[in-house]
């Protein structure tokens, strides 16, 4: 006996995989544009933390403002060793990805690369020297003893401004950011500091990486899973 071509079984089994397929692709799209980001990295300069090519989701939820209606969890602090994802201070529309090394109202220099924080030497395990030659500018910082040709030249007028017996003063509100692989970097100290409403987020583990054993940090993961959760909740809640 020939099944029924109106069966209410076959129709409800369609519109039930369609409405679910449905769902995810919403649940997708609301994903993408509110919580996570595809991104690729495109230089050296957070060698060996993230390499060129590496592909990595950027968390648009970690620093967005607590009154932004569509945060979905709670804001967190830009605290000093983050990576952080911020627009280019001299160009918006590029994104840039460096680690924060000053928070407002700290005191910084460089010595032979090496950062000085408050008086103390900074522990930097994530800090890589690749070889290059002596640059006073780069490894000394702030020296204003020459200009590097690489450096923004509003930001070397800028710079003489907050500068207090020989050290850099981060202003409220403002980052100072640095890349891991400090010999082949332009950061904060060639275009100044990142402000705090330039920060749109930040790296999520490498999902696919040029390079073998990426780092996977089991509470970065978790907090992956947290946001898609919650934004799967959110799409469910208003159906």
């Amino acid at each position: 006996m020939k099944p029924h071509p109106h069966n209410p079984a076959q129709r409800d089994g369609v519109l039930s995989a369609c409405k679910a397929l449905l769902e995810i692709v919403i649940a997708a799209l609301f994903l993408v544009t509110f919580v996570v980001q595809p991104s690729r990295i495109p230089s050296q300069s957070m060698e060996p933390t993230v390499h060129v090519g590496d592909f990595l989701l950027l968390d648009k939820q970690s620093y967005a403002p607590a009154g932004r209606l569509d945060r979905l969890l709670p804001p967190t602090a830009v605290r000093r060793g983050d990576l952080v994802v911020f627009h280019y201070p001299a160009d918006p529309t590029i994104h840039l990805v460096k680690r924060v090394i000053g928070l407002p109202g700290d005191r910084l220099r460089m010595r032979d690369g090496h950062v000085i924080l408050n008086g103390q030497p900074l522990p930097e395990h994530y800090a890589f020297y690749s070889d290059a030659r002596p640059n006073d500018f780069r490894d000394d910082f702030p020296s204003l003893r020459e200009a590097d040709p690489n450096v923004d030249p509003r930001w070397w007028i800028e710079m003489r401004h907050n500068l207090r017996n020989g050290e850099l003063i981060v202003p409220a509100g403002l980052y100072f950011v640095l890349g891991d692989n400090r010999n082949d970097s332009e950061d904060s100290r060639y275009w100044g500091f990142v402000p705090r409403d330039a920060i749109v987020g930040r790296p999520l583990p490498v999902y696919f990486a040029t390079s073998p054993n990426p780092p996977q940090p089991e509470s970065t993961i978790m907090r992956l899973r947290h946001a898609l959760l919650s934004g799967i909740r959110s799409i469910r809640a208003l159906r």
